[in-house]
């Protein structure tokens, strides 16, 4: 969705809630569709906002206005946050956990090209959860058996060097018909799950896929989506994104969906601080966020106070609100 530089902003009583940051065509998004339906809303009335943001957008399904609503969602819960003094988990769950485990990812890296050695030294050292990889499909290779192969042979090779169990992230790189031929090279009991190879939400096909291997999905999973028709398939992990599938007020009613079904729940890392706060809140529900290594440190750096792991894990700090509040103000 190209760079991410630009912060909305929510202005009550004197206080300035944020979030960000996001793409600058979210933010005109906001500015010329969703900035008129959020005035004179309660900013504590969270519902009622979120339906005033969803009325204004039905007929718009794209994946610009479904992060635009929740990018101003997650702005009402900061603005909430620091108008009562207390972080947004707080607001979500009293008391919530201090502590939320983390899990990273690092898809810059491919491991079919091979063992990237000082990366797996550095990600064994430092306490995650366990790790996700990426698993691309080579666009040009016409042998697809080759290539089905080479990719197993690459998942075998990393778990003993990684000493635990990986996930894996298709990233939208495969096709049916590939995804057959991986899984029979795979022994299916090696990886912990197998996340979005599809480059369409075919739901027919993830159900079958899901009968052969563990399989995570919900990164794409959009405001106006069947939330329910994804749940209701055998997955592994449910990852959706907070802002991405319209804010923590969406995700709240979706993390709790989730876990009714027994689906665990892992949120995507590209909201990472709003689903920190929502992982304190449904500890029982989420069992680990994803850390996006060579993403998520330049992301922090935009932050007045940027939060950094430790051990694997994210200490949710005291401050009141999110914590999005942008580095320059």
């Amino acid at each position: 969705m190209g760079e991410d530089a630009t912060f909305v902003a929510l202005h009550a009583a004197g206080t300035i809630g944020w979030y960000g940051p996001v793409t600058a065509e979210i933010g005109q998004y906001v500015e010329a569709v969703l900035a008129q339906p959020a005035l004179g809303e309660p900013v504590n009335d969270h519902q009622s906002l979120h339906a005033a943001l969803s009325r204004a957008i039905r007929a718009d399904t794209s994946v610009v206005a479904s992060w635009a609503v929740g990018a101003v969602d997650c702005a009402a819960w900061d603005l909430h946050g620091q108008l009562a003094n207390v972080p947004v988990a707080e607001l979500l769950a009293a008391p919530p956990r201090r502590r939320v485990p983390l899990y990273a990812s690092w898809l810059s890296i491919d491991v079919a090209n091979g063992i990237p050695v000082a990366a797996v030294e550095l990600v064994n050292r430092d306490g995650w959860q366990f790790t996700k990889w990426g698993l691309r499909k080579d666009p040009a290779t016409e042998d697809r058996t080759a290539e089905a192969v080479r990719l197993v042979a690459a998942v075998r090779a990393l778990a003993p060097a990684l000493r635990q169990e990986a996930a894996f992230d298709a990233v939208f790189t495969w096709d049916p018909e590939f995804a057959c031929l991986f899984l029979d090279e795979l022994d299916s009991a090696s990886v912990r799950w197998l996340e979005d190879p599809l480059p369409q939400c075919d739901l027919e096909v993830y159900e079958a896929l899901a009968m052969s291997i563990p399989l995570a999905l919900g990164e794409r999973l959009l405001l106006h989506a069947d939330a329910e028709a994804m749940l209701g398939l055998k997955l592994q992990a449910f990852t959706l994104d907070v802002v991405g599938c319209g804010g923590l007020t969406r995700a709240a009613d979706l993390v709790t969906a989730a876990y009714m079904r027994g689906v665990p729940v892992y949120p995507h890392g590209r909201s990472f601080v709003p689903a920190v706060h929502l992982a304190a809140a449904y500890p029982d529900a989420i069992a680990a966020v994803e850390y996006r290594l060579q993403w998520e440190p330049v992301r922090q750096r935009t932050y007045a106070q940027p939060w950094l792991p430790a051990h694997g894990a994210i200490t949710v700090p005291r401050s009141p609100g999110l914590g999005t509040t942008p580095r320059s103000c």
